[in-house]
């Protein structure tokens, strides 16, 4: 037998030493720290580097497996062809269940070991103990996979020739950046955990935790952002008929740790500078790991029925749900056996203050998150009470929401022209006024002047988006007044970044909502159909194919007047090995619209039906998502991340 062929016996055998320094990262650095010993303690970051490089191991030899087509590794059997292009065979090996809770692992070490690297200026007591608290999450995962989800179990004696092909829902750019991303965000969610609990151990229930995992919590949103705006990308490229958010389970698997992390985030702001909500924060923290790991339950237990589940399979349901009880269980007892012991609030704040607007920010973050919870388990519950199949579907959400996005855009605006501990109602209201009513104005006037119809739910979403912009810009020009362009902190100007980022989502989705031009047509080849001033002409059907798909595409060109706007391909394929058929639509993108084509089915009489989209401002939902990754990004170059313990100090929030 060739050498690699025993790659995957040494992926196997690095996965269980990257599981024995996991092990030994949650007892013994915890010992020392018990002990007080410091040379014990010291050993933690050296356990990190050991599972991060057996767990690196172990992953490359998966990708190795996939990219050499060995078939005698049933996960590479049951999710990968040699006909399949390169570039998803390597997608691949995360593609499945067992694969991608092995990526979770390598996002898991990745967040350890930069932790060990870049935290050497903290206690070194809370140092080790963070790291033991990693160790202790990374245990119960490796077990998981060990036990319950080996992506290196073969198929001998048998061996297939060739394997069953990868989803074609999943050949697509999207599977190759999102969920990397996405896993980088739910784990990053961790490290602010473990802040907690090593600060819940030690009993140190100061504010100097909150400074300490501000910018890791950053950099674990950040991610967590990009990770769901890739998968809104994603599934509107993908799945033929341009929906960007359907409020599907595992949807909101994702959204709920982002809702309640960004909450987090806000808490902290107030802990660190003012010393408030200190209580409300580390239980912030225990909840942002929880729903990420809630999230990783529902779509891996079989509990859910989605496009996006990864498993249905009850044993390893169980385990997860083991899991996530003996951490969130585990977590919250310990928080109630020590919240008593939390310092009393080191300031008082009035009704209007900057403390007050962070903590409605906070409720209605969590309001979102209860509505997100409630609407995606309700199904699950009142089925398996007995009562029958029942769904709730898009117009709950947004019926919801809808109601939610108004005070918070409100507060979002408000709350950095506000001071802390105390404020004047009437300063507020004065300064504020006339740019609330400017931004009435425009974004009336933005949407009658463009789409000429009165629609009050695009009216005010692009008026809350030009509030939010307004607000923010003004708060940087007078911050530039005051401090000087050179001056300004790189936090703040990750605020107003992150915020207008918001804006910009808000006004975009709004608009793609509320006006999608969509037609459904049967054309020849020369036909041409009008739709919003667009005049779409089926040129040709061409045959399209690659190394395990072939079909049909319609070039389609697109005039507006008797101006070119360009050419579009949207295709119907046919995958060989999974005799599956699939869309592929062809978009022509453009800063306030995008023109959507998704080819159906050819008619006897030669005739292929077609479906045609305007969808308008679609792409600033990703614009802005996008935006607030990059001022996420940038809040966390602030100086004060870099300076030592003793000197981090606050300013700007």
């Amino acid at each position: 037998m060739e050498i690699h062929h025993y790659i995957p016996e040494l992926g196997n055998l690095a996965l269980t030493f990257a599981f024995g320094f996991a092990l030994a990262l949650s007892i013994v650095p915890f010992w020392g720290v018990r002990k007080n010993n410091h040379p014990i303690m010291e050993l933690a970051p050296n356990l990190v580097v050991g599972q991060f490089i057996m767990t690196a191991i172990s992953f490359g030899c998966l990708v190795y497996a996939f990219a050499t087509d060995d078939f005698s590794v049933i996960n590479v059997a049951q999710n990968s062809t040699s006909l399949l292009p390169f570039e998803y065979k390597i997608a691949a090996s995360w593609g499945s269940h067992e694969g991608s809770i092995l990526l979770w692992l390598l996002m898991q070490s990745c967040w350890n070991i930069g932790f060990a690297v870049f935290s050497k200026q903290l206690p070194k007591d809370t140092r080790t103990l963070v790291l033991v608290v990693l160790g202790w999450i990374s245990v119960g995962f490796y077990a998981y996979v060990i036990i319950a989800s080996n992506p290196f179990e073969r198929t001998l004696p048998y061996f297939p020739v060739d394997g069953r092909d990868l989803n074609p829902l999943l050949q697509d750019p999207g599977m190759i950046f999102h969920p990397p991303m996405l896993y980088l965000g739910y784990v990053g969610m961790s490290v602010p955990f473990s802040f907690a609990i090593a600060a819940l151990i030690l009993g140190r229930l100061d504010t100097s935790w909150a400074k300490w995992s501000r910018p890791w919590t950053l950099l674990g949103i950040s991610c967590l952002t990009m990770g769901i705006t890739l998968g809104s990308w994603w599934a509107y490229s993908e799945l033929g008929w341009g929906g960007w958010w359907f409020w599907d389970p595992s949807e909101n698997a994702a959204f709920m740790p982002w809702l309640v992390a960004v909450a987090l985030f806000h808490s902290l702001i107030a802990t660190e500078k003012r010393g408030v909500f200190v209580s409300w924060t580390l239980f912030l923290a225990i909840a942002a790991f929880s729903f990420s790991l809630l999230g990783t339950f529902l779509v891996r237990s079989g509990v859910i029925v989605s496009v996006h589940a990864f498993a249905n399979d009850p044993e390893r349901g169980i385990f997860i749900l083991g899991l996530l009880a003996f951490v969130i269980g585990g977590s919250l007892t310990l928080y109630a056996m020590r919240i008593t012991h939390v310092q009393k609030d080191r300031t008082q704040y009035a009704a209007i203050s900057r403390e007050t607007t962070l903590l409605m920010n906070n409720m209605l973050f969590i309001a979102a998150t209860i509505v997100v919870l409630i609407g995606t388990l309700f199904p699950m519950l009142h089925k398996q009470a007995g009562l029958g199949a029942i769904s709730v579907g898009q117009p709950f959400f947004d019926q919801v929401f809808s109601w939610l996005l108004i005070p918070f855009s409100f507060v979002l605006g408000v709350a950095p022209m506000m001071r802390w501990k105390q404020d004047n109602l009437n300063r507020l209201f004065k300064s504020n006024i006339y740019v609330f009513v400017v931004s009435l104005i425009l974004g009336l006037a933005w949407v009658l002047g463009q789409f000429g119809q009165w629609n009050f739910t695009a009216i005010v979403s692009a008026s809350l988006g030009c509030w939010i912009t307004l607000i923010s810009l003004r708060e940087l020009f007078k911050t530039a007044q005051k401090l000087g362009w050179a001056k300004i902190p790189k936090a703040h100007w990750g605020m107003i970044i992150g915020h207008i980022g918001f804006a910009v989502t808000l006004a975009g989705g709004g608009m793609a909502t509320q006006f999608t031009d969509e037609r459904a047509v049967k054309m020849h080849i020369g036909d041409k159909v009008e739709l919003s001033g667009y005049t779409f002409h089926l040129k040709d059907i061409e045959a399209t194919y690659d190394s395990n798909y072939e079909g049909h595409g319609a070039r389609i060109e697109v005039l507006k007047g008797n101006q070119p706007v360009g050419s579009i391909l949207s295709e119907k394929r046919f995958y060989t090995v999974q005799k599956t058929v699939m869309t592929e639509a062809g978009v022509d993108v453009g800063f306030t619209r995008d023109l959507y084509v998704s080819l159906g089915t050819q008619f006897d009489d030669g005739s292929w039906g077609v479906r045609l989209y305007v969808k308008h401002y679609v792409r600033w939902l990703w614009a802005g998502g996008i935006l607030i990754a990059i001022g996420l990004i940038i809040a966390i170059a602030d100086k004060r991340y870099r300076r030592k313990t003793g000197k981090l100090q606050e300013r700007a929030a």
